[in-house]
């Protein structure tokens, strides 16, 4: 599955949710009026893009529509998207300019956190990066044991101690190996808190204050992780963290699983931080880079397409032309079992060793041929003529009935 498709798939409930009744409702009205405005910021609403960003969209397409004299209100579905897109625009890229450069990971309990941290980390070993994992949430059971799988699926370096030791201890433990060992990246697992929790936001400044010391010149990027299936109170907790933890990003998770997706309006409109990833699955790969071109297309359209469906046809094309004179004129006659396998194997469709057919003797057959009238098998058959042949079992019967004149 392609990059579009993973996105297309994992918006699916938001587009139903949202899209789904803008259309709906759009189809309801012959005209563009006020009306259609205010049940669309309502719909927009009730997707959690939230009030401000609800009514700043409309504001928006009230613009347009003027300026471009649009009429029908179908035409209000590709201004949207259109719309959403420009919102959504922005710095985005993780800045790792620097070698190493330091991820710190914050959020509360039960966002997907360390699975997160897992899934970055093996995105930027298939692109060649080092990476090396800070497992500082020492106070969650089984979270370092968490860590160390994803590492190993990742082929990261983990750095631990003991659970219940000094989160700090472990992030300076990890930037000295990190610094040994030439490590592109360090992404630092912390504990799941609250903003208002004081002691474990007194720790997160310790760990900041230790990176700060060890690695002055260092990039840092400082990520939220926000569970979308939360709405509206994904943007309460970034705006805490915010102010706390002077974040640099979000990384929005479960979104596959929700019809909330537009937070993310309402997260990058309302407080200016940027949405840097996106999470649209279970599978490793299934974290993706926030794109916002392709998000607005894949939650707007679906008719879109990314080249997959262009790849594939050509593929399809490509495999009808080249169908060789043997195969169409063999194409009537039924294959066996050991036929079929070796068709398939040559036409690369690799087929699993269990549907390999046992092996058979070598049979040596001739080449079918047409034969002469000469060497043709006559049909045995009656022969009612007044010649006798020597092939009928009754000639002598009919030659003696002839010759008697008898008709009874």
């Amino acid at each position: 599955m392609g990059f579009f498709s993973k996105i297309k798939n994992g918006l699916k409930k938001t587009r139903d949710a949202i899209v789904g009744r803008i259309d709906e409702m759009l189809k309801s009205f012959t005209k563009i009026d006020d009306d259609l405005f205010e049940e669309l910021e309502e719909l927009l609403v009730m997707g959690d893009v939230g009030i401000h960003t609800a009514e700043k969209i409309c504001e928006e397409l009230r613009i347009r529509v003027k300026k471009d004299g649009i009429t029908e209100p179908s035409k209000i579905h590709g201004l949207l998207a259109e719309v959403i897109s420009e919102m959504l625009q922005g710095e985005r890229e993780l800045d790792i300019s620097t070698k190493p450069s330091v991820i710190l990971v914050i959020g509360v309990n039960g966002v997907g956190k360390t699975t997160t941290i897992g899934k970055l980390a093996a995105n930027f070993t298939r692109r060649g990066k080092k990476v090396t994992l800070a497992a500082a949430d020492t106070f969650r059971a089984a979270a370092i044991e968490q860590l160390q799988i994803w590492a190993e699926r990742a082929g990261a370096d983990i750095i631990k101690q003991n659970e219940g030791s000094d989160p700090a201890a472990v992030v300076f433990d990890s930037i000295s190996s990190a610094k040994a060992k030439g490590s592109d990246i360090i992404i630092v697992d912390t504990a799941g808190r609250l903003h208002n929790k004081k002691n474990l936001m007194a720790e997160l400044e310790k760990i900041n204050r230790i990176i700060d010391r060890e690695l002055p010149n260092s990039a840092k990027e400082v990520l939220l992780v926000l569970d979308a299936t939360t709405g509206q109170n994904a943007v309460n907790q970034t705006k805490e963290f915010k102010s706390a933890a002077g974040i640099t990003g979000i990384i929005l998770t479960k979104l596959d699983g929700t019809a909330k997706g537009g937070v993310v309006l309402a997260i990058k409109e309302e407080l200016n931080v940027p949405v840097k990833y996106i999470g649209v699955g279970e599978q490793i790969d299934d974290l993706q880079p926030f794109n916002p071109d392709v998000f607005a297309k894949a939650l707007f359209s679906d008719d879109y397409d990314d080249g997959e469906k262009s790849a594939e046809q050509d593929k399809s094309v490509s495999d009808t032309q080249n169908v060789t004179n043997d195969e169409e004129q063999n194409a009537a006659e039924p294959l066996s079992e050991e036929d079929e396998w070796l068709r398939s194997w040559r036409n690369g469709e690799q087929p699993d060793d269990n549907d390999e057919p046992e092996a058979k003797p070598v049979e040596v057959k001739e080449k079918p041929r047409t034969r002469t009238e000469t060497e043709r098998k006559p049909k045995k058959q009656f022969n009612w003529s007044s010649t006798p042949t020597e092939s009928s079992e009754d000639d002598e019967w009919l030659k003696s009935w002839r010759e008697s004149g008898n008709d009874s």
